[in-house]
């Protein structure tokens, strides 16, 4: 209820009286660099109180709920989330005196679940690397709880009320702002709520708005399987209630790789820090951009800010480690390099192979261990289970040779060691002290492994062509 002692101010009646009226704002610096002929845009949703455009489907999702009578006085409030989300809940939550349960997946940064505790709320992480349908999944382990809890679950996947919060807000918002004249909306998908609800609404005014899609490579929006990916918060493995293909004119894939770097770029170049999925949609909107007209309007939305990525995509460490970026000339790569091309591809049993098959890939190529990976490639790291080494597996076999036919999950160590493929060589010397051989990743996936023999016949190609 207004105060009326506030009458004739600009102060709001409380936090979530500011959610949406986000600024858009020209990427003037980024059209210069990336020689762009049209305009290119961006809306700035990093200016709602929780940071992100989740804020307003929070909102919409819980008047809902109380509306409806799902959500009763003092009630508890369970959801997955990628942190976003669980922020403007959280928000939304404390002003009008709810209890709060998150579940994330590991992917998801440390600030993330730091930042959800902040707000008083519970956390419970779970594995990324598992189907949807698996009890450990976040899917599950929510519905678990939401049930054990007797709570409220505003399912952001399938709840209408999360398109329906950007039909209402963001979609008018972009059009006023704008004076009508936007030619092409770029945003990501994840839960598909910002990208259909704001296509809904521009789609009413102009039918030919083009609508692009932002979507991580192996998503199944740009025709994938899901597989892991590490950009968070958008791309899926399934297809949530608000996928409208009928409403996206073009759907654009962006790598993990072009996703970071460009993360860093536009806070570089523009002096706006955005996270990983804000640069997979500047990406895409690049793309975009360089083949519109001149007089033509873009407009990216970004979705939250670079500061939840702190210790990942602008941690130098992170990147190198992952194999996003290169630190020296005479890196891991070079090592890969002098090797041959024989061994570039990664070489590997799954987990349900016996250790058999482990044992006769190993003397088949001349190696001593093998990393244990799920599905087949190309890899996400989170796919990793696991690894074998032949010392291991003999002592394990001389002492019961019925081993032989056991899966190999059932004898397997623990993953490689993980080096990037721009990383200093040296950095490798100092792991190999204590581990046999390295998984060398290279944009976050695994690439190959890396043996001691693999080091000393590099230094000692060096050697003998310094001597040549």
């Amino acid at each position: 209820m207004a105060d009326p002692r506030l009458a004739g101010t600009s102060i709001a009646d409380s936090v979530i009286d500011v959610f949406g009226n986000t600024p858009i704002v020209r990427l003037d610096r980024m059209m210069e660099v990336e020689q762009i002929p049209s305009v290119l845009a961006m809306k700035m949703e990093t200016t709602n109180p929780g940071g992100s455009a989740k804020d307003r489907p929070a909102l919409e999702m819980i008047l809902a709920a109380e509306r409806s009578g799902e959500l009763k006085p003092g009630g508890t409030i369970v959801e997955p989330t990628s942190g976003n989300t669980g922020v403007g809940l959280a928000i939304v939550a404390a002003q009008r005196g709810y209890q709060c349960v998150f579940v994330m997946t590991d992917k998801n940064g440390q600030e993330k679940i730091d930042l959800l505790k902040a707000y008083g709320a519970e956390v419970v992480v779970c594995p990324v690397a598992v189907a949807p349908d698996d009890p450990r999944s976040y899917y599950k382990v929510a519905e678990r709880l939401t049930h054990e809890r007797n709570a409220y679950r505003p399912n952001q996947y399938g709840n209408p009320d999360n398109p329906e919060a950007h039909y209402k807000t963001t979609g008018p918002e972009i059009w006023e702002q704008t004076a009508g004249r936007i030619t092409h909306f770029v945003a990501g998908a994840g839960t598909c709520g910002t990208i259909t609800g704001t296509a809904r609404y521009l789609k009413e005014q102009n039918a030919d708005i083009q609508i692009v899609a932002a979507d991580p490579e192996g998503s199944v929006f740009s025709g994938g399987t899901g597989r892991p990916y590490l950009v968070e918060g958008v791309g899926e493995d399934f297809f949530p209630n608000a996928w409208r293909p009928d409403l996206y004119d073009e759907v654009i894939p962006v790598s993990d790789a072009d996703s970071f770097a460009m993360a860093r770029h536009v806070s570089r170049t523009e002096g706006i820090l955005i996270g990983g999925s804000g640069g997979l949609a500047v990406a895409a909107a690049i793309q975009v951009a360089k083949r519109a007209k001149p007089d033509d309007l873009v407009v990216v939305l970004n979705p939250d800010s670079g500061r939840g990525y702190l210790s990942r995509i602008f941690n130098e460490d992170w990147m190198v480690n992952f194999g996003f970026v290169t630190e020296c000339e005479q890196c891991v790569g070079a090592v890969l390099d002098a090797r041959g091309d024989d061994l570039d591809k990664l070489l590997y049993v799954n987990p349900t192979d016996t250790v058999r098959q482990a044992v006769e890939r190993m003397r088949e190529h001349g190696i001593s261990q093998l990393p244990v990976c799920k599905n087949t490639p190309p890899f996400a790291n989170a796919e990793v289970a696991g690894s074998v080494d032949e010392l291991e597996l003999m002592e394990r076999i001389a002492a019961d040779p019925g081993s032989m036919d056991l899966p190999v999950e059932d004898v397997m160590g623990a993953p490689l060691p993980t080096v990037g493929i721009g990383q200093k060589i040296e950095f490798a010397l100092e792991q190999l002290h204590t581990a046999p051989a390295l998984l060398v990743l290279s944009g976050g996936r695994p690439l190959s492994v890396l043996s001691r023999t693999d080091v000393l016949t590099y230094f000692q190609q060096r050697a003998e062509a310094s001597h040549g």
